[in-house]
């Protein structure tokens, strides 16, 4: 990277100019700091790709030493969430520090700063585009039964919370609602576990249907060279006519045992992020249940009435802003715009069961 045109030894500048340098120079030194960290925690690409982002930052580091000369002062500590990334890629180095990281990305203010170079602001949207690759591998990995946790979690705390809320407005004693509550835990968690495991069975048992024969390569010797319905294979798998006679008479001109199995492979991509149907099964059952007592908690702990009602609301409107901001952290959004929006869709629908219970129940709460 070019040296900065102007160095801080040689023009005096701004207090102000001074702590924004400093500012991103400990930043760098702590965004590198990050990506060291994550490197250790793992092996292969992975690591060399982490390295190299933490000399990248290293180069950028080097621009505002530069500038800064002999004015850069005692290093300061990165800004606040820099280094929770940091605290947290020492302890876990999963993919949700990797999503962190993407928004730290995301968030550069080089484009817009006359002292950043051009290149800078260039690397850093690389960086983003580079961190968010390596955090779609841990989304893979894990979306599969994540996405059956999270969405059991949510269904169980939005549709039991609706229940024990409509029970409750139409004036029934305590221990029905309690029952009722209960019952609907029960039923939700093992409709969601047969639901997921029938649903991601079906999805694979797809899939397999798609691969090829096992015994198909060897039918390729004995094909008509003239008909050629290889052609047909390749057609149906997208190709156009031209492009499929095409491939089909280089795979026949070439054709040995070892080089027609390979050629014989459906491009299916069967993706981690389908999971297993047992641990979608087990992973819905589980989060269902655990998002489904939480509005049952109040009238097992004796609360009765609005009391109840209001406690039970409470602590479903905090488990489920939390749930949506840990799929806003995933998905790389806003944690917070994700848990609002996750709140209010959980109290508009508990709001409706809610209402009908007080038009069609027997009293007050």
């Amino acid at each position: 990277m070019p040296a900065p045109e102007q160095n801080a030894s040689t023009k005096p500048h701004s207090p102000a100019t001074l702590r924004r340098w400093r500012r991103y120079l400990a930043d760098e030194r702590a965004e590198a700091a990050v990506y060291r960290d994550l490197a250790g925690r793992r092996t292969g690409e992975e690591r060399e790709i982490l390295l190299a982002l933490a000399e990248a930052e290293k180069r950028h580091e080097a621009h505002w030493v530069a500038l800064l000369g002999d004015q850069a002062g005692k290093p300061m500590r990165g800004d606040l969430r820099t280094r929770l990334l940091g605290w947290l890629a020492r302890r876990f180095g999963s993919v949700f520090v990797l999503a962190l990281a993407q928004r730290a990305e995301a968030r550069s203010p080089y484009e817009s700063d006359a002292d950043a170079t051009p290149r800078m602001a260039a690397d850093e949207r690389i960086h983003e585009e580079v961190v968010r690759g390596l955090a779609a591998r841990g989304r893979n990995r894990l979306s599969g039964t994540f996405r059956a946790a999270v969405f059991g979690a949510n269904d169980g705390l939005v549709s039991n919370l609706s229940l024990v809320l409509g029970v409750s407005a139409g004036g029934v004693s305590n221990s029905i609602v309690l029952l009722t509550g209960l019952a609907g835990l029960l039923a939700g968690a093992l409709s969601m576990g047969a639901g997921e495991y029938v649903s991601v069975r079906s999805q694979r048992e797809l899939l397999e249907a798609s691969n090829p024969g096992a015994e198909a390569h060897h039918a390729l010797p004995q094909l008509d060279v003239d008909a050629n319905e290889l052609a047909l294979l390749y057609r149906a798998r997208g190709m156009d006519p031209v492009e499929a006679e095409l491939h089909a008479a280089d795979v026949l001109q070439s054709l040995t045992a070892d080089l027609a199995a390979p050629s014989m492979d459906v491009d299916v991509d069967e993706h981690e992020a389908i999971g297993t149907g047992l641990g979608a099964a087990v992973s819905s059952f589980c989060f269902f249940a655990s998002g489904a007592v939480v509005p049952v908690l109040p009238y097992l702990f004796g609360l009765q009435g609005m009391t109840a009602v209001i406690v039970a609301a409470v602590l479903v409107g905090l488990a489920l802003v939390a749930t949506g901001a840990v799929v806003g952290l995933l998905s790389g959004a806003s944690p917070l715009k994700r848990g609002i929006r996750q709140l209010l869709i959980g109290y508009g629908a508990a709001a409706v069961t809610y209402t009908l219970g007080l038009l069609l129940g027997t009293g007050a709460v």
